[in-house]
């Protein structure tokens, strides 16, 4: 992790909503988080709990009608005469040529599906060279030779002929590396994994996740990864932020995610993992209940009516506030530091 003490990205209070027919989902209620130069951020929760909105949100790539209602994300950008350009994304427009530049130039995304990322009637190569083309001012020989280097980097075998392919003629873990590679094209200080091994084999996924760790070290880039795969977090994440129904719920160093958990939910999805020592038969922990419908959240506390440690007239009464605990580590449960 960096030892910088400025943040890249800092979200603040973000608020995402998808106004509907039937009503307005809320997928990011007030989510606030610091992203450091050099540093690995994950972000984990169960599926439906707006890891993704998150990582769209900031990059300004909602679907409609989805859109930010309040708050901030402050990226801080290369410095210049000394001064650090101080750029707030939420206050931008999405088509805007700032957007469009920071957007794969500064901030890369890297998919679960790559074969939903890459055009199926284009070959990799030719997208790749239109990337680099768009945020470098390069030729079109110099952008090949670029894409074929980068699928080199990323160890793809025989770039040089990879690189007019198809992506279905690609198996999912060689997917994966191209679309990294297109990722990378333009050296973000930046990077958003989202789920970016789930749907790989366990030795694809930890080549992919050496790969990711060794390219950081060279670039110097931050990693935001969003995943549900506690394993993944313990290997690669720095600090760990845990989100639920949209909310930030605990955010700390990623050892003390796992020694220390303090929210019910984080010690939840800890309980969940299943262990070596497990016995034949024995019956693996799981979190009772799941996540609430957007139209029916609860009052209070969102975790409250699937929590063991529910305080009745306080939980489902009042919502809690993240609270500081310790040092660089925040919950937001009555718990702790208040109530």
């Amino acid at each position: 992790m960096s030892t910088q003490t400025e943040p890249l990205l800092s979200v603040r209070d973000l608020q995402t909503h998808f106004p509907l027919d039937e009503g307005t989902v809320i997928a990011v209620d007030g989510a606030s988080f610091d992203l450091y130069p050099g540093q690995t951020l994950g972000i984990v929760g169960e599926s439906g709990c707006g890891k993704s909105v998150t990582a769209r949100s900031i990059l300004r790539i909602l679907d409609k009608p989805g859109h930010i209602v309040s708050g901030e994300i402050l990226l801080r950008r290369g410095v210049d005469n000394g001064h650090r350009d101080v750029v707030d994304l939420a206050g931008l427009d999405p088509d805007g040529q700032t957007m469009r530049t920071i957007r794969g130039g500064e901030i890369s995304l890297v998919f679960q599906e790559p074969m939903t990322s890459f055009s199926p009637v284009h070959t990799i190569g030719n997208q790749m060279i239109e990337a680099i083309k768009l945020h470098r001012a390069v030729s079109k020989r110099a952008a090949r030779d670029i894409a074929i280097d980068l699928l080199r980097q990323v160890g793809i075998p025989l770039p040089e002929q990879r690189i007019d392919e198809y992506a279905f003629q690609l198996s999912g873990g060689l997917r994966q590396r191209a679309m990294i590679a297109m990722a990378l094209s333009c050296r973000p200080s930046l990077l958003i994994a989202d789920e970016p091994t789930t749907a790989l084999d366990v030795t694809t996924q930890a080549q992919i996740l050496d790969l990711m760790r060794s390219l950081q070290r060279e670039l110097g880039m931050a990693i935001m990864l969003i995943t549900h795969d506690l394993g993944v977090i313990a290997e690669m994440a720095d600090h760990v932020t845990v989100m639920y129904l949209g909310q930030v719920v605990e955010s700390a160093p990623v050892d003390e995610i796992f020694h220390a958990p303090k929210h019910p939910y984080t010690q939840a999805l800890l309980q969940s993992i299943p262990r070596m020592q497990t016995t034949t038969r024995e019956r693996l922990a799981s979190i009772m209940g799941s996540v609430p419908h957007p139209y029916a959240r609860p009052s209070g506390c969102p975790f409250h009516p699937r929590c063991t440690s529910f305080i009745a007239g306080v939980c489902d009464q009042r919502e809690p506030t993240l609270q500081t605990v310790a040092a660089n580590h925040n919950v937001s449960c009555f718990l702790h530091g208040e109530g």
